[in-house]
């Protein structure tokens, strides 16, 4: 067999073991694996590893594997990506011609957020998360809005740890400051983000539900400290806007001017 140019063995034997895990569901240990796959266990307990800890695999109580939410997720995503992507793109040119600022659309997949679509607007600002890249959903007002449709309890199991890494010296520090944001935005349909994700960018998001009246993906502007100042009001409401037209039931939310 020719060798192929620019191949990635590692990439294959993953995806072998995925294919492998897809067939049989709930069915193969790592030994089962090991040795219908012909691959070392301790290789194939690195493989495994790392396919759990980026959610693309999960282990049940009897110590088989299954398919992990990340998947789950990017198979959604492939599926529905050509409508909420076209409709995000369309949407969001129209609250930037009010705005004029960046517009990002992510999803938050277990504790972070992935960022899948970006409409920019004239400033020449480069943010640091670009469509495909995943980051912390506790520093960034699109998690944020999404965190929201948990409870206390539920948002502890996100967070087991407790305590975060802080990106700057704004961050919020552990779950319960976490919580008390969360309960504005449960309240206020909303979430800013004051240079927490990343010094001198603000940034306001707000949620997009599914048919099911479910939180699914959320949208936010992000400025600078000087464009905040004199658009946080128009940025608040044109992205609640974006989000109830984006939002398969129609919205659920409006801007509350007791909000933060």
């Amino acid at each position: 067999m020719t060798k192929k140019k620019y191949w990635v063995p590692a990439l294959e034997r993953a995806n072998t073991v995925i294919e492998e895990i897809a067939n049989s569901p709930h069915q193969l240990r790592l030994i089962d694996l090991s040795n219908r796959l012909e691959i070392n266990k301790s290789s194939m307990f690195s493989l495994l590893h790392t396919l759990e800890t980026l959610g693309w695999v999960t282990k049940d109580k009897s110590e088989t594997y299954v398919l992990g939410s990340v998947l789950g997720f990017l198979g959604t995503t492939y599926l529905n990506q050509f409508n909420i992507l076209e409709t995000f793109a369309n949407e969001a040119r129209k609250s930037i011609e009010q705005v004029d600022e960046h517009i990002q659309l992510g999803k938050l997949i277990g504790s972070d957020v992935f960022y899948i679509g970006r409409e920019e607007g004239s400033s020449p600002v480069r943010l640091v998360t670009d469509p495909g890249t995943r980051y912390p959903a506790y520093a960034s007002a699109i998690g944020k809005i999404q965190l929201s449709k948990f409870n206390y309890e539920e948002l502890k199991a996100v967070y087991p740890e407790g305590e975060f890494e802080r990106k700057t010296e704004f961050t919020v520090r552990n779950v319960d400051e976490l919580w008390k944001q969360i309960e504005h935005a449960k309240k206020d349909g909303f979430v800013i983000e004051e240079q927490e994700g990343a010094q001198g960018f603000y940034c306001v998001a707000a949620p997009v539900f599914n048919q099911s009246n479910e939180i699914e993906y959320g949208v936010s502007f992000t400025m600078t400290e000087h464009s905040w100042k004199n658009k946080k009001t128009l940025a608040t409401e044109e992205i609640i806007k974006l989000a109830n037209k984006l939002s398969e039931n129609g919205g659920s939310f409006s801007v509350s001017r007791g909000g933060n």
